[in-house]
C-alpha cells in the first residue's frame, strides 16, 4: 500500500514522520526553497483517526451481525 501511494520514496503516513521533516524544512533559512505545504499537514493525523474509527465501526457492525 505504501508504494502505491508514494512511489519510490513512500508517503509519510505516520504523523511524526511527516511533521519532523516538514518543521525542519520550514525552519531552514534557505533562499528560494519553496513552501512547506502546511495545508497537507492535517492529512496524516486525521487520516489515521478516521481509519481507526472506520475500522472500529466495521468490527462493531460485524460483531452485531454475528450475534
Amino acid at each position: 500500500m505504501v508504494l502505491s501511494l508514494g512511489g519510490v520514496t513512500g508517503p509519510a503516513m505516520n504523523p511524526g514522520r511527516d511533521l519532523g521533516p516538514r518543521l525542519a524544512f520550514h525552519l531552514m533559512p534557505i533562499p528560494g526553497k519553496g513552501c512547506s505545504e502546511w495545508h497537507y499537514a492535517w492529512v496524516p493525523v486525521l487520516g489515521g483517526l478516521a481509519g481507526g474509527a472506520a475500522a472500529g465501526g466495521l468490527v462493531a457492525a460485524i460483531s452485531q451481525l454475528l450475534e
